[in-house]
């Protein structure tokens, strides 16, 4: 079975908790862009709470394809970005293990949205050690065909984690507060729990 899926930026636990499940992975490359949506923000916790992390970018009005969408050029964003991440993480246990890759390509020049959120992705897949098949859709598919399974758009920044059934919460250790703070970007579950995050990945597949 294949998992056709839309991509993410710096993807939540929920994501990886689908994704693990699977060994052959389409990224959706042709479906229109969708504003205020995981594609383009992920949700990490700091001093202050839980923050959002936005990547600015520019499309033409109307319809665009995802693979069109570009990313704002300007560096202050990915500024913004490492500092927060930085500020946030750097007392995290794990920090330093995957701090400067994860710099590294965040940094690196970046037309589109599509291309920086596949280096994201594959780095995160690297550091949960899961090697799925990737593969980027050719065309858009109105119905997905026989074989996969169509998770696209099935996970919404606006709409709460527990009203779907893919992802239930296994808590770990986090640098802030004294509550658990559930699905954020798996960079949080990297820098705090690295050893524990494939494990604690699949306990956290939802269970009826």
């Amino acid at each position: 079975m294949n998992l056709l899926i839309d991509l993410h930026y710096l993807p939540s636990l929920e994501y990886f908790t689908v994704l693990r499940q699977f060994q052959s992975v389409e990224l959706e490359h042709h479906e229109h862009y969708v504003k205020q949506s995981y594609r383009n923000r992920c949700f990490i916790n700091t001093a202050q709470g839980v923050q959002m992390l936005v990547v600015p970018v520019t499309h033409k009005s109307g319809k665009t394809l995802i693979k069109d969408v570009r990313v704002e050029d300007s560096v202050r964003w990915k500024n913004n970005h490492w500092r927060t991440i930085e500020s946030a993480y750097r007392k995290a246990p794990y920090y330093e293990h995957y701090a400067d890759d994860l710099k590294e390509i965040l940094y690196r020049p970046y037309s589109f949205l599509f291309d920086l959120n596949f280096a994201l992705l594959s780095f995160c897949l690297k550091s949960i050690r899961h090697k799925p098949d990737l593969a980027v859709s050719a065309a858009y598919m109105q119905t997905a065909a026989a074989g996969y399974h169509d998770m696209r758009s099935a996970i919404q920044a606006k709409i709460p984690y527990s009203s779907r059934k893919h992802y239930q919460p296994v808590p770990y250790y986090q640098v802030f507060g004294n509550q658990f703070v559930s699905n954020l970007s798996l960079v949080d579950l990297l820098f705090c729990a690295a050893p524990e995050a494939g494990s604690i990945l699949v306990a956290s597949q939802y269970k009826e």
